[in-house]
């Protein structure tokens, strides 16, 4: 049986459109190569992954005359690889990178497949990283670029968000208990699935929180409390992690941690995960992918303080460019070739 597209139904390709994504990866790449990052290529295939409850993942097999079979995963970021490169003295490092993650809505800011800038800076924190940041935006500005994607960025943090928000003083509500019913007089009825303390923190955050950030430029929200699971170092003496997230346009646009290089934090991070990981997936069905036990130990004393941050770069072309969808920005969505309706005939 073969499929062909309805006569007529293919639209011409957006040959400006095409060009100025050619030109935003061009500017990235411009960008860190003038600041003496090294451009860098990893495996978008990977027989083991890091345990992220939150994110579900594409599994494959890998089959041979000559070796073991192995199931391998499509990678949801290449953080994995690039630090291991790291830890092998790789220095600043970037790359644009294809990432998959599984199980998400397909929508106007959503694909299956989507591209991702990552980058590591040495001797860095995540306060270091705004800056960097801050000056990719201005590298990459056009005259045609909205005024709420230009630097300088807002800066806010996660407690000044919820004090602001809806009255809630987050070192208050540090226990479950607590930040439940906080959650019901907001009027969020509770549950009857199990949840956690950082489900309540995101109902709250993704209902009140987040739809009334500013958004007349960049904003940088930063340290998130250290009950959501992140590889990201702990802020000495608060409950919180040195970690932000960027929004521009009220859309979430990067993710960035001063990284953990405690080889013991990271292990006992990837036993925690993992193990939510397993209870998580074994009830919804969900692929539960290896992970490397040995892992924890690249980050040794020679494994540099560093910063990473990861960017979308789909969303960041939609901010730039005013564009409504994903799907606007992308040759091939994954909307179109699983939901449009192709003619069939027997062969």
């Amino acid at each position: 049986m073969l499929s062909t597209f309805r006569s007529g139904s293919i639209p011409a390709m957006d040959r400006e459109l095409v060009r100025n994504r050619s030109l935003l990866n061009q500017g990235i790449r411009n960008h860190f190569i003038t600041r003496d990052y090294l451009e860098v290529e990893t495996p978008v295939l990977s027989p083991t992954l890091i345990p992220e409850t939150s994110i579900e993942n594409f599994e494959t097999q890998f089959r041979s005359d000559f070796h073991p079979h192995r199931t391998c995963y499509l990678i949801p970021s290449p953080e994995i690889h690039m630090k291991q490169l790291i830890a092998r003295g790789s220095g600043n490092i970037f790359q644009l990178a294809r990432c998959f993650r599984n199980s998400e809505q397909i929508g106007p800011l959503h694909n299956p497949e989507f591209t991702m800038l990552e980058w590591y800076t040495m001797e860095a924190d995540y306060i270091d990283s705004i800056a960097e940041t801050e000056e990719l935006f201005g590298s990459l500005a056009q005259p045609h670029t909205p005024e709420h994607m230009l630097p300088p960025f807002r800066r806010m943090s996660m407690a000044q968000a919820f004090w602001d928000g809806v009255g809630i003083d987050l070192e208050k509500v540090q226990s479950f208990s607590q930040i439940r019913t906080a959650a019901e007089k907001l009027g969020l009825t509770p549950t009857a699935m199990r949840t956690t303390w950082e489900d309540e923190f995101n109902r709250i955050f993704l209902t009140f929180i987040e739809p009334g950030l500013p958004q007349d430029h960049p904003l940088v929200l930063t340290d998130y409390p250290h009950q959501i699971r992140t590889l990201a170092k702990r802020k000495a003496g608060t409950p919180y992690r040195e970690r932000w997230e960027l929004y521009g346009g009220g859309v979430e646009l990067a993710n960035c941690y001063s990284e953990e290089t405690d080889s013991t934090e990271v292990a006992a991070f990837f036993a925690q995960e993992y193990a939510s990981l397993i209870e998580q997936r074994t009830a919804s069905g969900g692929v539960i992918p290896d992970i490397d036990d040995s892992y924890h130990t690249i980050f040794d004393a020679a494994f540099p303080r560093c910063s990473g941050v990861a960017l979308g770069v789909d969303r960041l072309f939609m901010a730039i460019h005013a564009i409504k969808t994903i799907q606007g920005v992308i040759l091939f969505p994954f909307s179109d070739r699983i939901l449009y309706r192709t003619e069939r005939y027997e062969s």
